[in-house]
């Protein structure tokens, strides 16, 4: 997908008007996988909010720990071998760690809903999908089998499914890639959640396709009022969707910031980098010549090993043994724009000479 920064600035204009109240709070977020070959430190000491109504994107290289959070917020990790070893995810102020199982699947699905990577895995094949929506509906509002199946056919219209009746009475290997992931947007919103986590949900989805489910969501957004955790590899994704971006990298949040503000002034060289990674229109040098696209160097740190320092510091370019012997913290560069790297300025400077 291409876009471009004025569609991110589109997007941002909505979010001046959203309650600066949180929704979801995650703090000191610390998910580890016990394992015989060491402990994995998939999610550590990472935090951050969303407020009620708006988009936040998290972004970072696969085995970030950006699914990891997701399925943290959810309480859908197997234990063991994953635990969440400290933090708080609060909901309104409610902190789901405390809730029991039995109280976490009351708020699983009708508080907070999430829409799966991949639906052909996520959807049960035995299942009509019409009696897939509808078992939230009777688990959570106590509807008969009848009324869920006509709430059903509604959700699938409401997702822009063609002959909805005829639909629900289908199983999913009737259905195309597209209608699949239509469906879990239907499933997710059955109850009116006043949280959606989207872990890629177009990710298995050609670029035409794709792009119908983001309009989609976007209009769901408008109509629906909630918020949404879009969790992407995808920048093309970022500016089309979000109003914030957090940017993991080896488990930790690096950076965060307004999606305008961290398209035009990364704080971060990983920021950088992917972005530099990008597909731009008219990038090439001259009519005819194939330019190649920028890569960052080097590989992600192993999560079982102890990090000495900055985790990016090996990739980096800008840095130092100051940086390989110390770890930097979150510090807030400008307002609103957060990154936990020790050369930031030095980054904006010498994008301020190019």
């Amino acid at each position: 997908m291409v876009t471009t920064i004025e569609s991110a600035e589109e997007d941002a204009v909505g979010h001046q008007g959203h309650e600066e109240c949180a929704l979801l709070e995650v703090e000191g977020l610390s998910t580890y996988f016990f394992t015989r070959d060491g402990v994995v430190r998939a999610v550590d000491d990472v935090s951050f909010s969303v407020r009620a109504g708006e988009t936040l994107a998290v972004v970072g290289e696969s085995g970030c720990g950006k699914s990891v959070t997701s399925l943290s917020i959810m309480g859908l990790l197997q234990t063991p071998p994953a635990r969440i070893v400290s933090g708080h995810i609060k909901l309104q102020g409610r902190d789901l760690l405390d809730l029991p199982e039995a109280e976490m699947r009351k708020v699983r699905g009708n508080e907070i809903s999430m829409i799966f990577q991949e639906p052909m895995t996520s959807l049960n094949p035995v299942l009509t999908i019409g009696r897939q929506i509808g078992e939230t509906l009777v688990l959570h509002e106590g509807l008969s089998e009848k009324e869920a199946e006509s709430r059903a056919v509604d959700l699938l219209r409401l997702v822009n499914i063609p002959e909805a009746e005829r639909r629900v009475r289908e199983y999913p290997h009737q259905l195309s890639g597209g209608m699949r992931q239509r469906v879990m947007i239907a499933m997710a919103l059955a109850c009116k959640p006043k949280l959606l986590v989207a872990d890629e949900p177009t990710t298995a989805l050609d670029v035409t396709i794709q792009a119908q489910i983001l309009e989609l969501m976007s209009d769901l957004k408008q109509k629906t009022g909630s918020a949404i955790i879009f969790i992407t590899h995808d920048l093309g994704v970022v500016a089309e969707m979000a109003e914030r971006v957090v940017v993991m990298y080896a488990g930790k949040k690096v950076e965060e910031a307004p999606v305008v503000d961290l398209f035009e002034r990364p704080r971060h060289p990983y920021t950088e980098g992917l972005l530099a990674s990008v597909l731009k229109l008219g990038s090439s040098s001259g009519e005819g010549e194939e330019r190649r696209l920028n890569e960052i160097p080097g590989t992600v740190p192993s999560l079982k090993d102890e990090i000495v320092g900055c985790p990016f510091a090996p990739r980096c370019s800008y840095a130092t043994d100051y940086c390989r012997a110390n770890a930097p913290v979150l510090e807030e560069k400008a307002p609103e724009h957060f990154a936990a790297c020790f050369h930031s300025d030095q980054l904006v400077e010498q994008e301020g000479r190019e």
